[in-house]
């Protein structure tokens, strides 16, 4: 069984510092449709649309009957654990640092036999549940795990080397006014975070949660106000050496277009809030996070944006909102090709209108905060890249057809 983990100690400044590195990246083009599927959280196989054989790995022709009409599809992900290994002297440089590492072989019941990483408590000859599972490097990567739930499975050294648990590590959420920001902490918190700083722009100004917030355990209120450049570097050079996972919720919403407003102060303000926030974010917090990607059970593992859908599709009514989205959604790929290198994951969480002041017009289905935030702590924990929250975003996600991840992977 898994050992539970316990609280991290104080490093010694005399211990050597393991520098990050990134599993054998090597992919084909075809192969991005299972990166697709463990970024966002499914067991995709290809299925040939002839002869109904699942595959794998990735490949462009069917081995039984060699059509060439291979789309990835949700996949059954149960199987039998039919041999397993233990490697204790790995030749790859990221698996010698986190040797030794439990492999298998698994059939699944739909047909194919996958090379797995192992969770510790998977027995040779038992049933296990497969799951896709984006690695260091960015890859999607086959994870096995036992058929049913064992204590403290949330602990396993190698499935927490591919995932973001909250458990134990030290959290900046970046506006603690607002109602997600609000309900980020209190999800956080009870996920059992070690510490959380709360960012307060304009902290002289009281706020009806402070007083709460300041009672939750291990919850430290902080200044920090996104548009300001200053500021976040001086909170990076009080905390960014010590920031584990980054919850940005930025939020900065105004309805109209272009040709429904005068004047550009509050273009300027949505751009100040949100993609210059994420920009000054980036360059304070980014570098010592990066360095910091393999730093034992606390390492630096996560970057969260929360962001609306309507980032993927302008939306008219609040176009000049969406499009300030948008450039976020661009600058959130481009940290995330340059946080890979030390193995940190960038989760996007696009939501639908949330149930706030300034979509009170709208009519349902809008997100309750707490559904954000319960979506936030869940993608960290299976370790996701791309969360969708609520029936709008849904919606707009089962609408967008293409495979716009092999495109980021590459451009990346």
């Amino acid at each position: 069984m898994t050992e539970p983990l316990s609280p991290p100690r104080k490093r010694s400044p005399l211990n050597r510092t393991r520098l990050p590195s990134s599993p054998p990246a090597a992919r084909s083009r075809t192969s991005h449709g299972l990166t697709r599927a463990a970024a966002e959280g499914r067991f995709a196989l290809q299925k040939c649309a002839h002869c109904g054989t699942f595959c794998y790995p990735a490949r462009d022709i069917c081995p039984q009957c060699l059509a060439t009409d291979l789309p990835f599809v949700d996949a059954p992900n149960g199987g039998k654990l039919v041999s397993e290994t233990t490697v204790r002297v790995p030749a790859d440089v990221y698996f010698r640092e986190r040797a030794p590492w439990r492999i298998g072989l698994v059939e699944l019941d739909c047909g194919p036999i996958l090379v797995c990483h192992l969770h510790g408590d998977c027995v040779e000859g038992e049933r296990v549940r497969l799951s896709l599972q984006l690695d260091k490097g960015g890859q999607a990567v086959a994870f096995a795990k036992p058929q049913e739930e064992t204590p403290a499975m949330q602990d396993d050294r190698q499935w927490r080397e591919l995932t973001a648990d909250p458990k134990f590590r030290r959290i900046l959420v970046t506006n603690g006014r607002s109602a997600v920001g609000l309900a980020a902490v209190d999800a956080l918190v009870k996920a059992g975070a070690r510490i959380v700083h709360v960012g307060v722009p304009d902290n002289w100004k009281p706020f009806p949660e402070e007083e709460r917030l300041r009672a939750l355990p291990g919850v430290k209120l902080v200044p920090l106000d996104l548009g300001d450049e200053r500021s976040v570097r001086d909170l990076a050079a009080d905390i960014g050496g010590k920031t584990d996972i980054l919850v940005n919720t930025a939020e900065f919403v105004r309805p109209g277009g272009l040709t429904d407003r005068q004047g550009t102060s509050f273009f300027q303000m949505e751009l100040a809030e949100t993609y210059m926030g994420l920009v000054h974010l980036a360059q304070s917090f980014g570098p010592s996070m990066r360095m910091r990607g393999a730093d034992g059970i606390d390492s630096a593992a996560a970057w969260v944006n929360v962001l609306s859908v309507y980032a993927l599709a302008n939306w008219t009514p609040f176009g000049a909102h969406a499009a300030a989205q948008a450039g976020c959604l661009s600058l959130s790929h481009c940290l995330r090709a340059e946080l890979r290198s030390g193995g940190v994951k960038v989760m996007n969480v696009f939501t639908g209108p949330i149930d706030g002041d300034w979509f009170q017009t709208l009519p349902p289905p809008k997100v309750p905060p707490r559904a954000v935030a319960e979506a936030i702590v869940a993608g960290l924990r299976n370790g996701l890249e791309e969360v969708f929250v609520g029936d709008v975003a849904q919606d707009v996600r089962r609408r967008l057809e293409a495979n716009p991840k092999a495109l980021e992977r590459e451009l990346g």
